[in-house]
């Protein structure tokens, strides 16, 4: 893949050599739940989560995915005329339902106009061979992305953000889905709580030996309406939250440990302001702290696979 003017390999450059064309991602809220908040595996969900915080308003589980869609597509061609559409289920586990139901949605979701595309938001523990083997007949005359919610390659980690799956449930599941045709995406979320500095580089040795295309890294937000939220206005000293200054030091650093051929999808989430607790950095937005970012690498050239 031929990238100009990057460090590393970035999204905009994947979807360029992927479609030739500019594609944007429509979300979808279609009412799913999630294995650890509906009683199956746990309840409450992760502690750090509200899924209010990304989804926009066009998405909404009264509407139908024709309409989200259809919503979400005139929102986007006001700005952009000429362009493809990715139908992004994305709000809490995408694959957690009948497999009969899934299909149903997926293909409404497809036979929308301008649509070319299915990205599915799930967790490891909620996919079976079943629906691989759909997805992948699927892929075969349409672009198929799992993202999986990895979040952290640390058991004791994993169970105390209550995601009530390990680690090992995320390899099994790369494992059940490469070479099937589907794209494969992850989430990692950096600064989750009682990580080390060593634990949080630890993170890119382990992903990259998943079969991952892309990758989205985040850090970690102390939002309304969560478990987290909670407990962090109770006592606020217990957090070690990164100010962005360290976090684009820290972030830089750790791609140079990942494997240079996976794709960079995003490096921060931007919580809402009026659902964001901490960190505050003032009020930057993605692609500020993108910039810096990049000229962070580029004075200390480092770039992505360096070290690994």
């Amino acid at each position: 893949m031929k990238i100009t003017g990057k460090r590393y390999i970035d999204y905009s450059s994947f979807i360029k050599y992927t479609f030739g064309e500019r594609v944007q991602k429509v979300s979808l809220n279609i009412g799913f739940t999630c294995p650890n908040k509906d009683g199956t595996k746990g309840y409450g969900g992760c502690t750090y989560c509200n899924n209010s915080t990304f989804n926009p308003e066009y998405c909404s589980p009264q509407k139908t995915i024709t309409e989200q869609l259809q919503e979400g597509i005139a929102f986007f061609s006001k700005k952009y005329k000429t362009q493809k559409y990715l139908a992004y289920f994305q709000a809490y586990t995408n694959t957690y339902d009948d497999i009969e139901n899934l299909k149903a949605l997926y293909e409404e979701a497809l036979a929308v106009s301008g649509v070319i595309g299915l990205v599915l938001g799930t967790r490891p523990d909620c996919i079976s061979e079943e629906l691989i083997d759909y997805l992948s007949e699927l892929s075969k005359k349409h672009f198929v992305s799992l993202e999986y919610g990895i979040e952290s390659t640390n058991n004791a980690t994993l169970k105390q953000v209550n995601r009530c799956h390990t680690f090992q449930e995320t390899i099994e599941a790369f494992n059940l889905s490469r070479n099937k045709g589907i794209h494969l995406g992850g989430h990692i979320i950096l600064g989750l709580p009682n990580e080390t500095k060593q634990d949080a580089l630890d993170h890119a040795f382990r992903l990259s030996q998943l079969p991952l295309d892309t990758l989205k890294i985040h850090h970690l937000q102390i939002v309304e309406n969560s478990i987290l939220g909670v407990k962090y206005k109770r006592s606020p000293e217990h957090f070690k939250l990164f100010e962005m200054k360290a976090y684009i030091k820290f972030v830089s650093e750790f791609i140079t440990y990942l494997r240079p051929d996976i794709v960079i999808e995003r490096f921060i989430s931007e919580a809402p302001r009026d659902l964001l607790i901490a960190p505050d950095w003032g009020g930057f937005k993605n692609f500020e702290v993108v910039a810096k970012i990049d000229k962070y690498l580029a004075d200390n050239n480092m770039f992505q696979g360096q070290n690994f």
